[in-house]
Order: C-alpha cells, then structure tokens, then sequence
C-alpha cells in the first residue's frame, strides 16, 4: 500500500497526524542541536573557567564566559559574577535568578511534544471510529453473508489504518521527548553541582578579601 493508498485508507485525520508528524520532526531537529551543541562544549568550558577563577584571574573567567554566551551555565555564571562587590547572598540569589531564567529554554517544545503524543492515537482513534461508521452505513441487513461483507471487512481493514498511524506518530515523539527530558535533569544538576562550586570559591575569596582589609 503506497503513501497516497493510506492516506485514503486512513480518512480525514491523516492530514492532522501528517501535520504533526512533520511538526514534531522539525522541533525534534531543533532540540537534538540544541543538546549536541550543550553537551559537545559546556561541561570543558565551565571547568576551564573555574580553573581561571580559582587560581583568582577574574578577566579570563570572564572572557571564556563571554565568548561562550550561548551556553546556558556560562550565562548562569555571567550573572553572578559581573555583579559589583556583591555580597555572598547576593552572589547565590544571582545564580539562582539567572537558573530559573534558563528552565524555558532547556523545557523548550515539551508541552508541544506532550500534546502530539496526547492527540495523535486520539486522531487515529477517531479516523478509525469514522472509517467503521462509513462502512456499516454502507451495510443493509439484507446483505449481510452477500458481496458487500467482503467489502465492509475490507473498509474495517482500511479504517484501522488511521489507529496505527496515529500509534507511530505517538510513538516517535514519545521516544524523542523522554530523551530531552532525561537531559533536561542532568542539566539541572550540573547547574547545581558547577553553581555550587562557584558558590565556594566566591565566598571563599569574598572572606579573604574581607580578612585582608581588616588586618591593614
């Protein structure tokens, strides 16, 4: 059965299935990007400007954080770190200001993908219940045993078309969305972990700086 056989087979709601397949696809492509582009760089960027900062070479951290602005976790510690003598309460609020800011982004499209999943086995559910509708409309009691049993059983055949779609579609995107979920989480507790770190030897510089002033 070819591409154009199961669209007619399958009935009106192929055309929404088809419109959220090719939806999903391209927001699918959109996100493996975006996570590829986040787990190739962030983690040995982040580490490098810890290190600067560790060893207090405050212009180096900041310049590898700028010249990494589209990484989340470099804008988290952007924010923080180009505050004006803040405090160490200060400092933490920052960070975690700037993380919630980031959550849309690393959530981006899931309430889309959770929609598609949600309504096309529904769709294909629909385009079936319609299919069966059609095809004992078609039926006369007087026909039943005769020529147009065959065709009825047929038209069932066809009509479980729109279900089976609709369960691929669902599918796929399931497969796609459970995975940009699970990295979702482990972003969240790198942002933890690395924030945490930063955390550290801010306050630990912001006190000696604090116990240098006080013995002059």
């Amino acid at each position: 059965m070819g591409i154009s056989n199961l669209f007619v087979a399958g009935g009106i709601v192929m055309w929404p299935l088809l419109a959220f397949s090719v939806l999903g696809f391209a927001l699918i492509i959109e996100r493996v990007a975006f996570w590829w582009r986040i787990n190739n760089r962030q983690e040995r960027i982040v580490r490098e400007a810890l290190n600067f900062y560790r060893r207090n070479n405050v212009v180096n951290t900041l310049n590898k954080l700028k010249q990494n602005a589209d990484l989340p976790l470099a804008r988290i510690f952007l924010s923080a770190l180009e505050l004006e003598e803040a405090t160490p309460e200060e400092f933490r609020l920052a960070l975690e200001s700037e993380a919630q800011a980031e959550i849309p982004l690393l959530k981006r499209f899931n309430n889309i993908f959770d929609t598609i999943i949600s309504l096309a086995p529904l769709l294909g559910l629909l385009g079936t219940v319609l299919g069966l509708i059609s095809s004992f409309a078609s039926l006369q009691l007087g026909d039943v045993g005769g020529t147009k049993t065959a065709g009825v059983s047929a038209g069932i055949s066809e009509a479980l078309v729109s279900t089976a779609s609709g369960l691929v579609v669902a599918i796929f995107i399931l497969m796609f969305s459970n995975t940009f979920r699970g990295l979702y989480q482990r972003q969240i507790a790198l942002i933890q972990e690395y924030g945490g770190h930063l955390e550290l030897l801010y306050r630990r510089r912001y006190e000696g700086e604090r116990s240098y002033a006080s013995t002059r």
